[in-house]
């Protein structure tokens, strides 16, 4: 037992203590984020909305998500990330004390499209912080450590939030939500020293190489893939849900404990498994493969057996997939930017979480509708085939673009960095 917990500390070995931090920050900013995972019922509960109007509020959330991290990701590039971070994190958490005292169904589409555009700004930012903050080689692990924060606060908060509303009120989490943001930013402004990107730390321009993200063949197809398996992804958090209580007629708390097991695993296994890959030399591609691979697994199993117990093995597979696939999707991201845009590049890979968020919850609540789940469940699972073989292509593809010593196309815009 020793060994194994010395051989678990082993894989944190290495990281930066800049990265530490970030992670501490994203955790506190996660745990607070309590408010989301009861927004709905909040709005039927404590505002008296109907279902249709909380379904445009979700649908005003998704859309500033992504215009959210698009911006982001361009701010990013011209004032650098910190500045980005700090303020979205202490401008978010005004805004989330602000919005427990909107009333009207449009001021409240309105205020939730705000807030989630100024925090979703700090998406892209954050993965760009983790190249520039990481020691060589270390980045992946970097970005996992920070997932292992946003999946430790997600497991914590949510639990948190509920014996809040039960001891409290719903209009408390607001409070301690906006209040958890600012004093994450104003902790990050005091002990974070500010650092310029690798390529910007003796200039006063940007240099710009290669082409922007929309005019890159590869990583449009990477990001039309990740739309794709996100659009899967997210039906684990809106009609599984359903599922759960409908066709296994689970309890909200043993639905509870499915989740918790999701956050539990990959707080435990992720970093030693990626240590593993990454000392197993596998490709950023091919563990993004992997990913969807398994995400797929974990639908059709649902249709092998009524017996409940499938439901925990499709969270585990699930669970694998997102272990394997998130963190080097990322980092894969990260490696097809150019220097002086990858703030955009970012700010394009997370808004592909936003869009499936627009897309993937109606389209899933469509398919149960008019097809039932099972075939739902196969649907989803084609669909995954298919976008298995498109990391495949893209595998091939960036295989023979890097045989391939391209001319690189430097411009030289002139935004200052301060």
């Amino acid at each position: 037992m020793k060994k194994l917990y010395t051989n678990y500390i082993n894989n944190f070995r290495g990281l930066s203590p800049e990265i530490w931090l970030l992670s501490l920050v994203t955790f506190i900013n996660r745990v607070g984020a309590m408010v989301i995972p009861f927004l709905s019922l909040y709005l039927v509960n404590a505002k008296g909305f109907t279902l249709p109007q909380v379904g445009w509020i979700m649908t005003s959330f998704g859309v500033g998500s992504l215009v959210g991290t698009w911006i982001g990701g361009r701010l990013t590039d011209t004032i650098g990330f910190y500045k980005v971070i700090v303020s979205s994190l202490f401008l978010g958490g005004i805004g989330f004390v602000f919005l427990q005292f909107v009333d009207t169904f449009y001021g409240f589409c309105f205020g939730i499209f705000t807030l989630i555009l100024v925090a979703d700004a700090y998406r892209p930012a954050i993965f760009v912080a983790c190249e520039v903050y990481s020691k060589p080689g270390n980045v992946t692990r970097s970005i996992t450590l920070i997932r292992l924060a946003i999946n430790l606060g997600f497991s914590i908060g949510p639990l948190i939030g509920g014996i809040i509303i039960a001891t409290i009120s719903y209009t408390s989490l607001f409070w301690i939500d906006g209040l958890t943001c600012v004093i994450a930013s104003i902790g990050l402004f005091i002990l974070l020293k500010p650092k310029k990107s690798k390529e910007n730390e003796t200039e006063k321009v940007v240099k710009k190489e290669g082409v922007p993200p929309y005019l890159n063949g590869l990583f449009i197809l990477f990001f039309i893939i990740m739309v794709a398996n996100s659009i899967c992804f997210v039906q684990y958090f809106s009609v599984m849900p359903l599922y759960y209580e409908k066709a296994h007629f689970l309890s909200e708390d043993l639905i509870g404990w499915l989740f918790f097991i999701n956050g539990a695993l990959i707080v435990i296994f992720e970093m030693p498994l990626i240590t593993w890959l990454e000392r197993k030399k596998m490709s950023k591609t091919m563990a993004t493969f992997w990913g969807v691979f398994f995400l797929a697994i974990s639908f059709i199993v649902l249709n092998i057996s009524y017996w409940s117990g499938v439901l925990l093995i499709g969270m585990v597979l699930m669970t694998f997939g997102e272990m394997i696939g998130s963190p080097f999707s990322n980092a894969l991201a990260l490696e097809m930017a150019p220097k002086g845009r990858k703030g955009s590049y970012m700010g394009l890979y997370s808004m592909s979480f936003s869009i499936s968020h627009i897309v993937g919850h109606n389209a899933g609540m469509n398919l149960v509708d008019g097809l039932g789940f099972s075939l739902t469940w196969y649907t989803m699972f084609v669909f995954l085939v298919v976008i298995c073989l498109a990391v495949w292509w893209l595998h091939k593809l960036m295989n023979k673009s890097s045989s391939v010593t391209p001319t690189k196309t430097v411009t030289i815009e002139k935004e200052v960095i301060s």
